[in-house]
Order: structure tokens, then C-alpha cells, then sequence
């Protein structure tokens, strides 16, 4: 429910693009503080970047929603956990995404 409200309804009705887009080139800081910005900044139809609120917004609704499946978990606490376990997982997802090709080059045998 979260990658559909974060990643389909709320970036079409608020004109923003969630898709992560991999450097590839830079220092190894320099790409970390890219991917790790992403799930704050995202870029809009118009090609400028904002704040990601197709994100955080996509994913509060996720949180909100799943509270129909569990009321008695309804608290503030236990919503803004699950708020930040799902960003922070998203983060660490594009850090994976920039990092992993290298990664991989490096680990692979030669034949």
C-alpha cells in the first residue's frame, strides 16, 4: 500500500517524480548524501526539485490506513515509527540502488 500511495497516486496528483536516478560518478560522500536527499527532495514536472511530498505524504496515508487493520496500536508513537521505518527502508533502498552496480563489479570473479 505504501509503494502505490508513494510511488503512484500521490506523485501524479502532485505533479512530482519519486523515481530514483543512480549518479554513478563523484565521491563516495558525495553520492551517499545524493541517494540519502532523495527521500527529502524530489524533482517535478516542471524539472525543478522540491520537497518529496508524494513521499512522506504516500506513506502517512499507507500509515494512516493500516491503522484500520490494527486500531489498537492507534497511537502517535506507533504511526511515527512506522513513518520512519518505511522512509529510512526507502533510503537505505537508494543507497543500494547508487552503490551496488560498484559493488558488484568489484565482487564478481574474473573468468
Amino acid at each position: 500500500m505504501g509503494n502505490l500511495l508513494s510511488e503512484g497516486l500521490s506523485p501524479a496528483v502532485l505533479h512530482q517524480d519519486p523515481r530514483y536516478f543512480r549518479r554513478g560518478s563523484g565521491t563516495v560522500k558525495y553520492r551517499l548524501g545524493y541517494a540519502l536527499s532523495r527521500v527529502i527532495l524530489a524533482r517535478n514536472d516542471a524539472g525543478g526539485v522540491g520537497f518529496n511530498y508524494s513521499e512522506w505524504l504516500g506513506i502517512a496515508s499507507a500509515v494512516a490506513i493500516s491503522n484500520a487493520y490494527y486500531p489498537d496500536n492507534r497511537n502517535y508513537h506507533v504511526n511515527a515509527t512506522k513513518l520512519v521505518t518505511q522512509v529510512g527502508s526507502d533510503a537505505l533502498s537508494q543507497v543500494l540502488k547508487e552503490f551496488w552496480p560498484d559493488i558488484r563489479r568489484r565482487v564478481k570473479c574474473k573468468k
